[in-house]
């Protein structure tokens, strides 16, 4: 266990099926409830990290009765907005810094380069971004052939691209985000930390996909929900292990006040593992 130093705590959280019961499993009852009032504590810095876009972030804020968040870094980390009640503030100092990496092409210019590869399909308009390019895929267990042709496109164009590949169980379907080579969740979550001044090691990241996995398996605080699948499990705990940040890596296995530790009852279970004195907030277990 890795002890917080500070007053302030980023409690940065994934959505879909780690903080919202959206997955196959059950979810305890108490837990969002207790979540709630944890996320109204003072000192506790809200964001969350999600590949949704504001929308449908704020769709899930309302079908779900989420707290308000403080931040949210969206687009799998293309986009940074700093919310207060109903006032989303788009953050351009994290847009000007990442958009460079695409040497001033745009989405368009990388969906024309890639529109004749096999094995990709466009998702959705409004799951695109100014900076993010999404598309659905076979959900491969091996995907590396299929990144690197994407990689040997891109690199025609002269964009610094960095790919992110996930599956979503629940309807094995592959997903590839292409963002600029500077943004992802880690980089945007760590910028923000700066910003508010706050160390990575007062800083909790909570997830459950491979799209989360650069930052469980980096040196931020992370927990992995109880939810997850034993393959995203199994990586995270490679990999945080060969770059030597197994202290930094939670995994939520459920009991903590009854608790199963799946969704937000495994993001409860890994704050009280990196901030014991979360502990003796009422909120927690009350």
């Amino acid at each position: 266990m890795i002890p917080a130093t500070g007053e302030r705590i980023l409690l940065a959280t994934d959505l879909d099926r780690t903080l919202l019961p959206n997955g196959a499993q059950a979810e305890s009852p108490e837990a969002r409830p207790r979540f709630r009032r944890l996320a109204a504590r003072p000192e506790v810095v809200l964001a969350y990290v999600t590949g949704r876009h504001r929308a449908l972030v704020e769709q899930a804020i309302a079908d779900y009765g989420l707290p308000t968040p403080d931040f949210v870094i969206g687009d799998v980390g293309a986009s940074l907005y700093a919310v207060r009640g109903r006032t989303w503030t788009h953050r351009a100092d994290w847009q000007a810094r990442i958009a460079g990496d695409w040497e001033g092409r745009t989405r368009a210019d990388l969906a024309r380069a890639l529109a004749d590869l096999g094995g990709l399909r466009l998702q959705e308009p409004e799951k695109q971004a100014p900076l993010k390019l999404s598309y659905y895929a076979e959900a491969l267990a091996d995907p590396a052939e299929l990144l690197a042709a994407v990689r040997a496109r891109l690199r025609a164009t002269g964009a610094a691209c960095h790919l992110i590949w996930s599956i979503d169980e629940t309807t094995a379907t592959g997903l590839l985000d292409l963002l600029p080579a500077g943004a992802s969740k880690l980089h945007a979550l760590r910028f923000l930390g700066e910003d508010l001044g706050i160390p990575l090691l007062d800083t909790v990241f909570a997830g459950d996909s491979g799209n989360d996995m650069e930052v469980l398996e980096s040196e931020i605080p992370s927990v992995l929900v109880a939810n997850a699948e034993s393959g995203v499990r199994a990586m995270a705990v490679e990999r945080a292990r060969s770059l030597g940040h197994s202290a930094a890596l939670y995994l939520a296995t459920g009991g903590m006040g009854g608790m199963n530790g799946c969704y937000s009852a495994g993001i409860l279970e890994g704050l009280a593992h990196f901030i014991p004195r979360s502990l003796d907030w009422r909120e927690v277990l009350a």
